[in-house]
């Protein structure tokens, strides 16, 4: 991760792979670290929806999963993994906290198809998800965990400190620095970053990538039919033609 002087976003892109290709949605979980210890029942009590005093009327409509502080948090650190500059839009601007959203809430965030039933040893990266969290639980209980460990050592919570200081805590948790209570740092991190680049490159369709923009930028079509006759046309060279989501067929 970088400050926000030095945030080279082509760089970012070759760094994660993401050029040339739209992320399907959801993609498999992160490779596992050491398993965390035992994680009580999360709490959902409290989650409410509605918007705190004096926000605007709609600032959350159409939230199903984050709560006003989770989404204040969400936006933090999406800001501060792609920040938006003259080159495209950041992943706030693109809707990325809209995909999450959606993902969280619905089967993927229950874990319908990871198997949950234990036993869960510590295991190897090579093993895949170790953990006894459905990903909306490992989510959820992470933005707790990495706010509270803001607050300890920045006296500040994420979403109140500059993008400087928000790159380095949660480097430390990516790095596994920080000590959180009831996640590994590291799996959380890049179940996080997975859904983020998800959200910036997956069809529009499913919540982020807004406008296309993430498409536009690296030059992908869009939908493979769009653009079959136009290979030759194209190739080895920007494509120009017009991108084209699962949306533009309905």
């Amino acid at each position: 991760m970088r400050d926000d002087k030095s945030v080279d976003r082509r760089g970012f892109l070759r760094a994660v792979g993401a050029t040339g290709a739209a992320l399907a949605p959801a993609a498999a979980m992160a490779q596992a670290q050491p398993a965390a210890p035992a994680v009580p029942a999360i709490d959902h009590s409290g989650h409410d929806h509605a918007p705190p005093a004096g926000a605007a009327k709609d600032s959350l409509a159409g939230w199903v999963f984050f709560n006003p502080d989770e989404l204040a948090f969400v936006k933090a650190a999406l800001d501060t993994l792609i920040p938006p500059d003259p080159t495209g839009p950041g992943a706030v601007e693109a809707g990325c906290a809209t995909y999450m959203d959606r993902q969280l809430s619905g089967a993927y965030g229950r874990g319908a198809r990871l198997y949950l039933q234990g036993p869960f040893a510590e295991g190897t990266p090579q093993q895949g998800y170790q953990l006894p969290l459905t990903p909306a639980d490992l989510i959820r209980a992470g933005i707790a965990d990495v706010d509270a460990y803001a607050l300890a050592t920045r006296k500040q919570r994420l979403r109140d400190l500059d993008a400087t200081t928000r790159a380095a805590v949660l480097s430390e948790v990516d790095q596994g620095k920080a000590q959180l209570d009831h996640v590994p740092g590291g799996v959380w991190f890049n179940q996080f970053l997975n859904l983020t680049m998800e959200g910036y490159f997956s069809d529009p369709i499913y919540g982020g990538n807004k406008d296309k923009a993430a498409w536009k930028m690296i030059g992908f079509p869009g939908v493979p039919n769009a653009y079959v006759e136009k290979l030759e046309t194209f190739k080895n060279r920007p494509y120009t033609g017009e991108t084209r989501s699962i949306q533009d067929f309905g």
